[in-house]
């Protein structure tokens, strides 16, 4: 939904953001500033008091207890909530302003039609957020940005000539960490079965995929795919292990004995076998999906809606 709105301003003009980074939300939340702000809802005296030791209970670190006198503590389940109520502050300062803005978490983009009014917008609610709410914002972070070069929630964003439209793809960064991931689920020195690798590969790839389901990224999917059935490949070579086992495997998924034969006593690395046509003969795309493995460009063409 957050992805869905940003887009809807950026393609209604409003292609001015202003990036607001806020340095280690939760380490920075002010205890005073937020019980402050959550009396005006609560009234019952024990629920507060309650809160506010939660808030001071501190937290374990390397074994030795510490004190928490600012902030929030991460990974707690109380934490999320008493966030947003405390940026619930700021959403109610930037619509009394009429501006147009995303927030998710302590994640937020202010939209507005030109770099003037952004570079106005920046420095008043900067100084708003340090002076009313407590909180610090990152300066090196914070900045105005177009369309083109905003990272926001693993997302970036591309002006589609055909459509005339803004729209979404995942960022880079999102893709390499994506294929980094991969790669470490197909290892060859991962002593673990195909079986356990496919469960794996499917948790990440499905996962990947339904958080960026809304995007375009066919190209770079097709990319992704191919890399990824190279190395299933040579896993699979390597699980034969032993040159007679090769050479019968190659012939029983319908390769010559002879090529079989040239294949399996060739030296040459695992690099080479997996980009070999012979190995794409024998393990082809349809035999690799019948044994279950994941097509991460099948499973998007499932799930994808676009915007």
């Amino acid at each position: 939904m957050a992805i869905i709105q940003t887009v809807n301003y950026m393609n209604n003009g409003y292609d001015w953001l202003v990036d607001i980074d806020l340095e280690r939300f939760f380490d920075t939340v002010h205890h005073d500033k937020l019980m402050r702000i959550i009396s005006y809802t609560i009234e019952d005296g024990d629920v507060i008091s309650l809160i506010r030791k939660y808030l001071v209970s501190g937290v374990m670190k390397n074994g030795q207890y510490e004190e928490t006198p600012i902030g929030t503590p991460q990974g707690g389940n109380l934490s999320p909530l008493l966030s947003n109520i405390m940026l619930n502050e700021l959403d109610k300062e930037l619509e009394s302003r009429g501006l147009h803005f995303v927030r998710y978490a302590d994640d937020s983009i202010i939209f507005v039609k030109s770099e003037k009014s952004a570079q106005r917008v920046l420095q008043s609610v900067t100084t708003f957020i340090e002076k009313k709410l407590g909180l610090i914002v990152n300066a090196e972070k914070s900045q105005i940005s177009r369309p083109n070069g905003t990272k926001f929630l693993g997302f970036g964003f591309y002006f589609d000539r055909q459509t005339k439209k803004y729209q979404p793809r995942p960022h880079e960064d999102s893709f390499q960490k994506f294929q980094r991931r991969l790669s470490q689920l197909t290892k060859r020195n991962r002593s673990i079965s195909l079986d356990e690798r496919i469960v794996k590969l499917k948790q990440v790839i499905y996962g990947w995929v339904n958080y960026f389901r809304k995007a375009k990224m066919k190209q770079k999917l097709k990319e992704i795919d191919a890399k990824l059935r190279s190395r299933i490949r040579v896993i699979i070579w390597k699980h034969w292990k032993k040159n007679n086992k090769r050479i019968r495997s190659l012939i029983q998924l319908g390769i010559p004995e002879e090529e079989a034969k040239g294949l399996t006593y060739c030296r040459k690395g695992y690099r080479f076998i997996g980009l070999s046509k012979v190995v794409h003969r024998a393990l082809s795309n349809k035999r690799l999906k019948q044994r279950g493995i994941p097509f991460v460009l099948d499973y998007y063409l499932k799930v994808h809606t676009a915007i």
